[in-house]
């Protein structure tokens, strides 16, 4: 990556992003960071614009896909003017991703201990014995045990919580600046989730590496992030430090979101909450708040898109709803 001073920057920040698919705005007017260390997690459901935000972010996006508007600033520098080429320089080494699906990421043609080795083989950081190596280390360090032998092995004879730990292990050898990690849990069982989850915090507190998960799960938000983006349609609706979100949810879509979490001490045998209705189509995204359409609090002037409003007076707790106010008349 070109050379930056980073200062008190954040290591990432998005500003006013939007990409189009089609001539269509799947991610519509974008904005968050993550500071250096940070553990920050956009949420909502499947269809928001969560993971092409975060393609957009590594420059991976679809044929059919282009950004529109916006910047995308990585350590202070526009991601957005980078050739192909120097993006190359940058993934692996600045930033690194864990994609949804493990098994289907991994090459099933490599050997295990090459593709996590080949990160410091591209940006020349050790010597292709030295990167197997430590690519042996990493293995170790994510939890695998054995770790010799599984490098000499293939991802089919290793189970999917196992491929998971490979995928972080490739994206965090090099030690990026930022981690993007994208429904790093899913398809996982419960005992696997939360061993992946406490290897990302310990080595976020070891490697300091900022992180940016993506996830529809608010259990694993609870458990691992320090801020909460939550993205409806395309758009940032709300944002607040994650004890403010679930503490004082001010968004009607955030309360829907959390009020669907399974209670544990609830009345047994209760149906679980869902939320009617299905995120618009890109095609068809409704004018003003785009949850207009599946809110109890829908009044006329929904029609007009609502600015982020200030949480009872906290600036770094927004929401963009005209009413806030009427939240208590929800179930």
């Amino acid at each position: 990556m070109r050379d930056v001073n980073n200062g008190d920057r954040p290591i990432l920040a998005i500003d006013k992003l939007s990409t189009a698919i089609g001539g269509n705005a799947v991610v519509d007017g974008v904005s968050l960071t993550v500071g250096a260390g940070e553990v920050v997690a956009l949420v909502g459901e499947s269809g928001c614009g969560k993971s092409l935000t975060a393609l957009s972010v590594m420059g991976l996006l679809p044929a059919a896909a282009r950004v529109s508007a916006g910047r995308i600033l990585l350590l202070g520098e526009d991601l957005l003017g980078y050739s192909e080429k120097e993006m190359l320089a940058v993934r692996g080494k600045s930033v690194s991703m864990v994609f949804q699906e493990p098994v289907a990421s991994l090459d099933p043609l490599m050997r295990v201990g090459e593709q996590v080795a080949e990160s410091l083989i591209v940006h020349g950081e050790a010597s292709k014995s030295g990167a197997r190596e430590r690519a042996v280390e990493m293995l170790s360090r994510v939890g695998i045990p054995d770790a010799r032998t599984r490098a000499r092995q293939y991802p089919a004879e290793l189970s999917g919580g196992m491929c998971q730990r490979v995928m972080i292990a490739c994206a965090l050898i090099a030690r990026p600046k930022l981690l993007i990690a994208d429904e790093p849990t899913t398809a996982l069982d419960v005992t696997i989730q939360a061993q992946i989850l406490t290897l990302m915090k310990t080595l976020r507190q070891e490697i300091d590496t900022a992180i940016l998960l993506i996830t529809h799960d608010m259990g694993v938000v609870a458990d691992i992030a320090d801020r909460v983006c939550v993205m409806y349609a395309g758009r940032i609706v709300e944002t607040g430090c994650v004890d403010a979100i679930f503490e004082r949810p001010s968004h009607p879509y955030t309360r829907l979101l959390l009020s669907t979490i399974p209670k544990l001490n609830g009345v047994r045998k209760t149906r679980l909450r869902s939320i009617e209705g299905s995120v618009p189509d890109i095609s068809d995204w409704p004018e003003g708040c785009r949850f207009r359409s599946r809110c109890p609090l829908a009044q006329d002037d929904c029609g007009q898109v609502p600015p982020d409003f200030p949480v009872d007076g906290d600036a770094n707790h927004t929401a963009a709803c005209w009413h806030m106010d009427r939240l208590g008349e929800m179930a």
